[in-house]
């Protein structure tokens, strides 16, 4: 390839490849390119047909999203995932991609606040019914499904009351139903548990989260057991353009290089702060499947060992909006975020972002009272935590 140098004008546009060397980079390369060209008609062909690996069109796959995709597929036991724009551009693909008019889900009733408005309000709309049961009562699930049942979707460990779904109870009902058991496994992540590897049919992850963790980049993942429905979910992803971009790929790639690292300083981090939350005069109770209070917590040790996680939920003893509002103000250095697993510590008020979209009386019926706070613990020196925390107690 010419360096440019003696190029005349008129050929600068021309496209060039980059000349390779005897050396590779070791960190990899951002490929921004949206288009790709091929040699030959028949080229396309094969790459169209699957004889041979290639890249057309950005929407349709680069690589960037290809070898993050492949990592989290080592991650989950997974052979075929794809990356997409968002955790629920990921939840969508699943559902709206093997699911059509006349059919029928059943979700649990403590999935993530947007998972449960496109269940709620949005489904219905292309003919999709639904329901909602306790993921924790199989019995309660097993009432839920009806003849049209195609799919259930449930999260190992909900958002926010960390409410531990029976998933060996609901692998076992979904294969004896013949029903698709899709499992959103961002709380939990590859590390404490593994969905494919446990019987489910589907695997999804917000990459936003834990897998990336640094609040830099918006993506999600699906991948699922049987091929033809992998290909379902990839062309309808592909045909509504849920692609993700290859910059944010690239820092989600390298965010997986320090998960596991951070996955158990924060889950570490987790532990010890709900301990110190529990002896507090001012914290009524205490969210945490580690600890031996919580309601699950030997089905959470038999699902994923000593790997509880990093989140932590609490409820002020003086359970008002008022109250909690002091606390925020009175903690400045944990920021105030609807959002989970980055390096540092965030603090969520369910009541106000995640589920506000509920009436009370529905926030009641899940346990989420105006006091109740969700905390993704962070990698930051325990020590530094406590402090912070009391700050914010001592404003309530």
């Amino acid at each position: 390839m010419s360096d440019g140098r003696n190029e005349r004008p008129d050929t600068l546009v021309r496209r060039a490849a980059l000349r390779e060397g005897v050396s590779r980079p070791v960190v990899t390369p951002i490929q921004p390119s949206v288009v790709y060209a091929s040699p030959s008609i028949a080229t396309l062909h094969a790459q169209y047909e699957g004889e041979a690996h290639g890249y057309t069109y950005a929407r349709e796959g680069h690589p960037n999203a290809e070898l993050l995709a492949r990592k989290i597929d080592g991650m989950e036991g997974a052979e075929n995932g794809l990356i997409l724009g968002s955790g629920m551009a990921a939840v969508t693909a699943a559902i709206m991609g093997l699911l059509g008019q006349g059919d029928h889900i059943v979700g649990g009733n403590q999935l993530y606040g947007r998972s449960l408005r496109l269940m709620h309000q949005d489904l219905a709309r292309f003919g999709i019914a639904t329901s909602l049961a306790d993921p924790s009562d199989v019995a309660a699930m097993e009432a839920a499904i009806r003849p049209e049942t195609k799919m259930i979707l449930v999260e190992v460990i909900s958002n926010p009351t960390l409410r531990v779904a029976d998933m060996a109870g609901i692998v076992a009902l979904a294969r004896d139903k013949g029903v698709m058991l899709a499992v959103d496994n961002t709380f939990t992540t590859p590390f404490a548990y593994r969905p494919l590897e446990e019987g489910a049919d589907i695997v999804i992850h917000s990459v936003t989260k834990l897998l990336a963790g640094h609040s830099d980049v918006t993506l999600g993942y699906v991948a699922a057991r049987d091929p033809a429905r992998m290909r379902a979910i990839y062309d309808f992803a592909v045909t509504v353009g849920m692609t993700p971009a290859p910059q944010e790929c690239w820092l989600a790639e390298r965010g997986l290089y320090t998960f596991p690292l951070r996955f158990q300083q924060a889950q570490e981090n987790a532990a010890a702060l709900a301990d110190w939350l529990s002896d507090h005069p001012k914290v009524g109770r205490v969210l945490y499947p580690g600890r031996a209070d919580h309601p699950d917590h030997a089905l959470a040790a038999r699902l994923v060992g000593a790997n509880f996680g990093n989140m932590v939920s609490f409820e002020l003893a003086d359970a008002t909006e008022a109250a909690a509002d002091r606390l925020v103000q009175g903690a400045p250095d944990l920021p105030f975020a609807p959002t989970l697993g980055d390096v540092g510590t965030t603090l969520s008020h369910p009541a106000s972002s995640s589920h506000r979209g509920l009436s009370a009386e529905g926030r009641a019926a899940l346990g989420i009272s105006d006091g109740m706070f969700r905390v993704s613990v962070g990698i930051e020196d325990i020590g530094l935590l406590k402090r912070d925390f009391a700050a914010g107690l001592d404003a309530v």
